[in-house]
């Protein structure tokens, strides 16, 4: 499976949420308030024998000079056209995975318009009923009625016999985790369950977390599980390293 990390740029963010760009050439963090964190916002296309798969779909922002959506530049610049894209599987709808659902001044056009979209049906429920600031109700709400979106109720299951998904309710509570499987290899990809390769390898406890004792616990689980089998871990908001082969390759 090809693997291309669609990075949309460093940012921070504080206890206001709002994500401001951070340009590591010129910026400090100590310059930024108290409690900042430092992130990339990083989409992911996975290409197997079926799909050309989008895992979540950054912040939605447009591309000052062009006006396009920076998803669809980043896209672009891959090869791939949005039209192209058969299915988007979706973590969560905080705004800085969902942010790139929708299209258009008004929202009423999905950005992907031969794609299926999955996710799980509670979280959609939970995003438009707590609202803004971690959510953004007007970008997500062409959900509930769209035909290209295939809801997930359960706690877990598959989806075409290869990609399978899991319901954590760790780093929010209907967030999901997913796998993808093909020909010996296997894909993991987090979300904000698993956003960084250093929360990985260490016993670290958010204080931004729904359950951060399960996150933790999961991400244990998950790095230990993954070394034995082979796992390719794909971290949405690591800085300098968005895909990382576990230590442990199956022969």
């Amino acid at each position: 499976m090809n693997i291309i990390p669609l990075s949309e740029g460093s940012f921070t963010i504080d206890k206001t949420k709002l994500f401001v760009p951070f340009d590591e050439a010129k910026d400090e963090l100590q310059h930024r308030p108290v409690g900042s964190l430092l992130v990339e916002i990083q989409p992911f296309i996975v290409v197997t024998s079926k799909d050309i798969l989008l895992l979540d779909t950054g912040l939605g922002f447009n591309d000052k000079m062009s006006g396009q959506m920076q998803l669809h530049i980043n896209l672009e610049k891959a090869g791939i056209k949005q039209e192209e894209i058969t299915k988007v599987l979706l973590t969560h709808l905080h705004k800085d995975h969902a942010g790139g659902v929708s299209m258009n001044h008004d929202h009423t056009k999905l950005s992907f318009p031969n794609a299926r979209y999955y996710l799980q049906k509670r979280e959609l429920d939970f995003a438009l009923e707590k609202g803004f600031p971690s959510f953004i109700p007007e970008e997500i709400d062409l959900l509930k009625t769209s035909s290209q979106f295939h809801f997930l109720e359960k706690d877990e299951g598959m989806i075409d016999d290869y990609i399978s998904y899991q319901h954590t309710g760790a780093h929010s509570p209907y967030h999901q985790v997913y796998w993808i499987k093909e020909n010996e290899e296997i894909i993991f990809f987090g979300g904000d369950d698993a956003p960084q390769l250093q929360q990985m390898k260490i016993k670290y406890k958010t204080k931004y977390d729904y359950n951060p004792d399960k996150a933790m616990q999961l991400r244990q689980l998950w790095w230990e599980q993954g070394n034995k089998e082979g796992w390719k871990f794909l971290f949405y908001h690591d800085i300098k390293m968005p895909v990382s082969h576990s230590a442990v390759r199956k022969s």
